[in-house]
């Protein structure tokens, strides 16, 4: 089959590789449709990520189609699949409470283990969830908005709460769509004016652009010196995250959606002053997927909009590789593989 390999950083070529055996009991073999380039990717190209080891395929963002099924596995031949990246074991304190997004020994598809930039990919049939009726190509974006969704969940924002989303890229967009689904009063803040222009006029939001001015002089003015109830950093970005505890109000809540390899250092006389709730948010759970999905199929999530760059499987290494630097105007990227 054909497959896309990091062989190292900078190093991302169109191979051959084996295709997978037939799949064992509890298991499926899928054949990939579409699969979303992530944040993740990129910074796997580049040399960036913490935990890989090279020669790696990349994708966790992934649908497709049984082709072959172990035993044990209740899903038909021919079936359209959302594939759920995050593999568990089941069995740590994690998912004995029903988390297993942080599961203890997780694997991710293409970063722990090879992923889904190839034709073929043996998957737990426990991570496959049928797509009911969403097209393929909308079906691998559920990942990427899973997240957003997961952390909005995790929020447990009051409908009508002020609300800070910083950081327009995917994830931050994702989660400032599901938070307004939630019936949150979102803003969105972001250095790039591009990313701004693209929430407000696009998407509708309310935004803040960081590069206009001191970002916690214009939270206070947002605010009438109060801050924001609910804040959401999916930036990536050390001193964004440490900043964020200012604009949080008494009372308020901080998630942290991104992730960040540094230790994050914050004023513990103003985190308790505030009585402030700080919450770390991880992946997410089939409750999310479901969500998305059906907030897609009622029209809620503008699809169409995000994702602004198609590829297929062959052009991938070019194009991956292109994108890692020439970000204008682009949000999601999406590779066709058959």
């Amino acid at each position: 089959m054909k497959a896309v390999v990091c062989r190292s950083p900078g190093d991302l070529v169109l191979e051959d590789r084996l295709a997978p055996d037939a799949p064992p009991p509890g298991w499926a073999l899928v054949a990939v449709s579409h699969v979303g380039i992530c944040g993740t990717d990129y910074h796997i190209f580049e040399g960036k990520h913490p935990f890989l080891a090279y020669p790696r395929i990349m994708g966790h963002e992934v649908s497709g189609t049984i082709v072959e099924a172990g035993d044990g596995v209740d899903l038909a031949i021919g079936e359209p699949v959302i594939i759920n990246p995050y593999l568990s074991c089941g069995k740590c304190i994690a998912c004995r409470h029903g988390k297993p997004n942080c599961c203890v020994r997780i694997e991710v598809l293409g970063v722990h283990r090879d992923g889904a930039m190839c034709e073929r990919i043996l998957v737990p049939a426990q991570n496959l969830y049928p797509a009911n009726g969403l097209s393929l190509a909308d079906a691998a974006a559920i990942e990427f908005l899973a997240i957003g969704a997961h952390a909005v969940q995790r929020a447990q924002g009051q409908p009508g709460a002020r609300t800070l989303v910083i950081g327009a890229g995917p994830i931050g967009l994702g989660t400032a769509i599901f938070a307004r689904i939630a019936g949150l009063d979102v803003t969105l803040l972001d250095m790039s004016s591009e990313r701004l222009d693209f929430a407000a006029s696009e998407l509708g939001f309310q935004t803040l652009d960081g590069s206009r001015g001191a970002v916690p002089d214009l939270v206070r003015q947002a605010t009438a010196g109060e801050g924001f109830d609910v804040v959401f950093d999916a930036t990536g970005n050390t001193q964004s995250v440490q900043s964020a505890f200012a604009h949080v109000a008494h009372g308020g809540t901080l998630v942290l959606v991104s992730v960040v390899k540094d230790d994050i250092s914050f004023s513990d006389p103003e985190f308790h002053k505030r009585e402030m709730t700080l919450i770390g948010s991880r992946n997410a759970l089939r409750a999310d997927f479901d969500h998305v999905a059906a907030s897609i199929r009622n029209g809620a999530v503008p699809l169409a909009k995000l994702v602004t760059h198609r590829t297929m499987l062959a052009d991938t290494p070019r194009d991956l590789a292109r994108w890692t630097h020439e970000k204008s105007g682009l949000i999601k990227a999406v590779i066709e593989v058959g």
